[in-house]
């Protein structure tokens, strides 16, 4: 499952733009991705432990 969360996001991130559509001058769809597959990752972790 994390190998496919991590392709998703690194296709979204390199790619999105071009599979989505938006326009993005200033990054911040690309932080919102960013931040949301950083937090994914804490959630993930701290619900396991």
């Amino acid at each position: 499952m994390a190998g496919l969360a991590l392709a998703m996001f690194i296709g979204l991130f390199g790619f999105g733009h071009e599979m989505m559509g938006w326009s993005d001058p200033s990054g911040n769809v690309r932080l919102g991705l960013f931040m949301a597959f950083i937090f994914g990752i804490i959630s993930g972790y701290r619900t396991r432990a």
